[in-house]
């Protein structure tokens, strides 16, 4: 899938725009699966008797899948052409997710700088994952590379020499 033109150019992104997306559930097979495909087995996510003996007393969301699923959100809210994430400035894991929990995304762009000749631009975005109850589970600043607006192509000008022009 390619970009549409609902998707935003770095030049229609000013700071302070802030955008919420849609929620989505956090669920046990997520937990599961993502236990499976990244190899993180630790008892406290897919243990349910060892996690009853921790302060959270049943199994938590991974934290790298919750920011992984808080980027899927991102993607969608706003509709950006971005071109790579460049780097995660800083990030913070304040509060545990639970199967069961509900997920949203608050994105604000707080710098911005063109790069690439006027080609692109990295965009930084201090994102907060929050929970059903509004409360922030995990934020932090990304840096993404985003595509700005085709710069206009020079036209080619006559310029007509007044004294090459015979009056007739």
């Amino acid at each position: 899938m390619g970009f549409s033109t609902a998707h935003l150019f770095f030049d229609d992104l000013e700071i302070g725009q802030e955008w919420v997306s849609s929620g989505r559930t956090v669920t046990e097979a997520d937990i599961v699966h993502f236990a499976g495909f990244s190899g993180d087995f630790n008892p406290i996510h897919i243990d349910a008797e060892f996690a009853k003996t921790t302060p959270f007393r049943k199994p938590i969301a991974h934290g790298f899948a919750v920011f992984s699923m808080g980027s899927g959100l991102a993607v969608m809210t706003p509709q950006v052409r971005t071109i790579a994430m460049l780097r995660v400035r800083c990030w913070n894991f304040s509060l545990p997710v639970f199967a069961g929990d509900t997920i949203k995304i608050r994105s604000r762009v707080i710098e911005k700088t063109l790069r690439g000749r006027g080609k692109r631009g990295e965009v930084v975005w201090h994102r907060a994952i929050c929970n059903q109850e509004g409360k922030v589970v995990q934020e932090g600043e990304v840096v993404l590379l985003i595509e700005a607006r085709p710069l206009p192509r020079p036209t080619a000008s006559v310029v007509v020499d007044p004294a090459a022009i015979t009056p007739k």
